[in-house]
């Protein structure tokens, strides 16, 4: 087996743009939602005259979707982080999308009731009103976020208890605020899915990647607690965590 520095060493030297996460292939695993939401994506893409998707990260998630399905005559797809501006817009401009940098706050860069479909797959925030805004009458919002307490075995792990952000994300008030928007929410599902991680360079390139689940990680500020979950892992087995996915699609009448 390998040692601690060289697992850290080279989780800490890979590169984390995009939203690819297949270097964690055999290191660690997570179960995916019974619905499938790429599929799902792809039949609603094929029946859309003009399609947003918003936060597409590196634009692996839409690309899938268009390679099994139709392509819309308008698709277009925003996205804030510079490294996965330019993933995004190398992989979706040969399949026919513009890809706008936007800082993902509002205003989307739209014009009023520009799409008859508006995706995401787990965005940050979702500004329901901006969504409104730009889906025609009869247009849907189609999307997979992250549910509560989303890994928060590991993000308690390293912060200790989190009970304020554990209320955060739940599916309940998000249906809420779309209806708020004036949307009709006609799907609301969600599941707990089984997470492991095999060995600290997973748990490592995972942070690195996923920034938001201990902002300002760093190897050097919590080393201590790296070794220690790492001879926790050679001791018992693999980490386990649980993942939070809701699906949600809402109409505008």
């Amino acid at each position: 087996m390998r040692t601690f520095e060289e697992l850290i060493a080279e989780a800490g030297s890979v590169p984390v743009d995009g939203w690819d996460f297949s270097w964690l292939d055999g290191r660690a695993t997570e179960e995916r939602p019974s619905w499938g939401y790429q599929r799902l994506l792809a039949g609603r893409l094929a029946s859309a005259s003009a399609a947003l998707d918003i936060q597409t990260g590196g634009g692996e998630v839409l690309a899938g979707a268009l390679r099994q399905g139709g392509r819309p005559p308008v698709l277009a797809a925003t996205e804030s982080w510079p490294p996965n501006l330019a993933k995004a817009t190398r992989l979706l401009h040969p399949l026919g999308a513009v890809v706008v940098a936007d800082p993902d706050e509002p205003p989307l860069p739209f014009a009023d009731e520009a799409f008859d479909l508006v995706s995401s797959r787990h965005p940050v925030k979702a500004w329901w009103s901006e969504i409104a805004r730009v889906l025609r009458p009869g247009g849907a919002y189609f999307a997979q976020h992250v549910g509560p307490a989303s890994v928060f075995e590991l993000v308690e792990y390293f912060l200790g208890p989190q009970p304020e952000a554990r209320e955060g994300r739940r599916p309940e008030a998000e249906g809420a605020e779309a209806r708020a928007a004036g949307l009709e929410v006609v799907d609301l599902r969600s599941e707990r899915l089984r997470m492991e991680f095999r060995d600290i360079g997973a748990v490592v390139y995972f942070l690195r990647k996923v920034i938001w689940m201990v902002p300002g990680f760093t190897v050097e500020g919590h080393l201590d607690r790296l070794r220690e979950l790492d001879a926790r892992i050679r001791a018992e087995g693999p980490f386990v965590a649980h993942s939070a996915r809701f699906l949600i699609e809402a109409r505008k009448p």
